[in-house]
């Protein structure tokens, strides 16, 4: 049992950049299902909705995915985009090759989205510019000191907005991910990194504290169903 006051340490399955395997395949399409019916999408498209006056005019969105695994979250916002006759350039970032593969196949109904393997932590990255960069279930990944050097790197690297999405620790959140993929028959990586995930995620205070590391006044955290923060950084 996690001891739920503070984050948890211990890596999930998913963190072995070498993972590639049937059972990975099997993971990500339970993540997309899971995402789906408890709405973890919705952080994302409603800040793309506060954020849509702000966007540039006369030509597209440029939008980066920072380990956008299974690029799930990007088809949801290009279909979000389409929906709203909003020209995007869409980019999935991740530094698993398989997780690449996977999601360019899965994308290929989505010409506005093209995929890269990147290591965000290197110079080349951090030199590329996009309109929006968005971390959507990424920053759990990442102990709390780097995370704030990260905000901040990336709030320099967005020229419009820096989106987060991410879980809420909490023991209810916890147990119901637990229990629904075990009922499920999730796969074994489901099984482990899921409510890991949530053990590893954050509370409101960590949020405020970890912005104010990274030097980051102004933003908008709120709660989100189900168990999610959203985190808009704005720098406009």
């Amino acid at each position: 049992m996690p001891d739920f006051r503070v984050r948890a340490t211990e890596e999930e399955l998913m963190d072995d950049l070498t993972l590639a395997s049937e059972e990975l395949r099997q993971n990500l399409d339970e993540l997309e299902t899971i995402n789906t019916w408890l709405g973890g999408y919705a952080p994302v498209l409603d800040a793309l909705d506060r954020l849509r006056p702000h966007f540039p005019a006369g030509r597209a969105l440029r939008l980066a995915d920072l380990g956008s695994g299974g690029g799930d979250t990007l088809r949801q916002v290009a279909r979000w985009a389409r929906r709203r006759g909003v020209a995007v350039e869409l980019t999935g970032l991740d530094a698993n090759p398989f997780m690449l593969e996977y999601a360019a196949t899965r994308s290929a109904a989505y010409p506005e989205i093209s995929y890269q393997q990147a290591d965000i932590f290197s110079p080349e990255f951090q030199q590329q510019s996009f309109d929006v960069l968005m971390a959507s279930l990424f920053c759990h990944h990442f102990p709390n000191e780097q995370l704030s050097r990260l905000l901040r790197q990336w709030q320099a690297q967005a020229t419009l907005a820096v989106i987060v999405n991410d879980l809420h620790r909490h023991p209810l959140a916890y147990h119901s991910i637990r229990w629904l993929t075990r009922l499920l028959g999730g796969s074994r990586l489901v099984q482990h990194d899921a409510p890991l995930s949530v053990a590893r995620a954050f509370t409101r205070s960590e949020w405020q504290q970890l912005l104010a590391a990274a030097g980051i006044a102004r933003y908008q955290l709120r709660w989100r169903w189900a168990f999610r923060w959203q985190v808009i950084v704005a720098n406009e």
